[in-house]
């Protein structure tokens, strides 16, 4: 049972049962049965001929851009163009900031079902204090590409058997932030096939070494899969050791290695705490090559070309248009 303030979603295999909470509630409570699901606090649910439920927010999308007026603009291939680095100086102030600060501050939201917005949406909501015409022109790219990709959402599919494989995939983005050279981490988390957790983080302290700025992403994805274990198994739930897939060798040497170095003691907390999760092998941290390191789109504005690749591992797309199940597959 799922309750928002006055909303309430029922599920379960037996559906005798959830007839007979439904009945014994609507004896206590005033209760409207709407049926199936198929809307739910601005998020859509599409079932899918192969089994597969799509999640999207069309509609939340299609409100936005006609807030902005921009139903009628040329759809965008990606939200922010590759390399785009946006600062608190460089053009004048942008004329209207309360609406940037209505559209943007709407724009999370949409991060629901769209993981591939998460990275761009994060770095305009930086700006709200103070907005410039590039941070705007920013926020209607992002617009721009939701225009042209109104139809996708994240795909969720059945579960073929147990355990399922619980893992995760973490990056960061060494100094990223021109303005105080603060790092930005990403991490998703995939049950099964599915994509279930995800963030694109500015870190809160000036990372010393690119390692430093990829152990502190570390941390957080360990943080979120001790978490998910835990839910996991009160929900009675079997699921494999979890898998952290990082691209940098020396922070997966750094989980393994018990000596602390000089260079490392500034960090202390972060090593003790991911190290023995991994001694208790509660955690297993291996290696992924950087062309498959999906959590690159949630630190990054990557080239279209790589930009669809890395959505599409992670989960987002339109089953009734998509023809690139093996680019999904690759995730397991």
């Amino acid at each position: 049972m799922l309750i928002y303030v006055d909303d309430i979603i029922l599920t379960g295999s037996d559906s005798a049962f959830i007839q007979q909470v439904v009945t014994k509630l609507n004896s206590v409570f005033s209760l409207k049965e709407l049926g199936d699901l198929e809307y739910f606090l601005g998020i859509e649910v599409k079932p899918q001929s192969n089994g597969c439920l799509l999640l999207s927010q069309g509609k939340y999308i299609r409100d936005l851009l006609s807030k902005t007026n921009m139903l009628d603009s040329k759809p965008l291939s990606t939200p922010m163009f590759a390399g785009c680095k946006l600062t608190k100086a460089g053009s004048d102030t942008f004329s209207d900031p309360t609406l940037y600060r209505s559209v943007v501050g709407a724009l999370p939201y949409a991060t629901i079902t769209r993981p591939d917005i998460c990275f761009s949406v994060n770095k305009v909501c930086q700006f709200m204090s103070h907005p410039l015409e590039a941070h705007w022109q920013a926020v209607k790219r992002i617009m721009r590409y939701l225009k042209g990709t109104i139809s996708l959402g994240l795909i969720l599919h059945p579960v073929p058997q147990l355990p399922i494989k619980l893992q995760a995939f973490c990056d960061a983005d060494w100094g990223f932030d021109p303005d105080d050279r603060c790092s930005t981490s990403g991490a998703c988390v995939f049950l099964g096939s599915n994509l279930i957790s995800w963030w694109a983080k500015k870190q809160p302290v000036i990372s010393r070494s690119s390692t430093e700025a990829e152990y502190r992403s570390l941390a957080l994805a360990t943080s979120e899969l001790l978490w998910i274990q835990s839910l996991l198994t009160e929900l009675g739930v079997t699921f494999t050791r979890p898998l952290v897939h990082c691209d940098n060798m020396s922070t997966i040497s750094l989980t393994h290695n018990p000596v602390l170095h000089a260079c490392t003691k500034h960090m202390e907390l972060d090593l003790f705490f991911v190290r023995e999760k991994v001694l208790n092998k509660q955690l297993q941290v291996v290696h992924v090559p950087g062309h498959l390191q999906c959590a690159d789109v949630l630190t990054k504005a990557l080239p279209p070309s790589k930009f669809e690749d890395f959505r599409t591992k992670l989960t987002v797309d339109n089953p009734q248009m998509s023809l690139r199940g093996a680019n999904r597959d690759s995730i397991e």
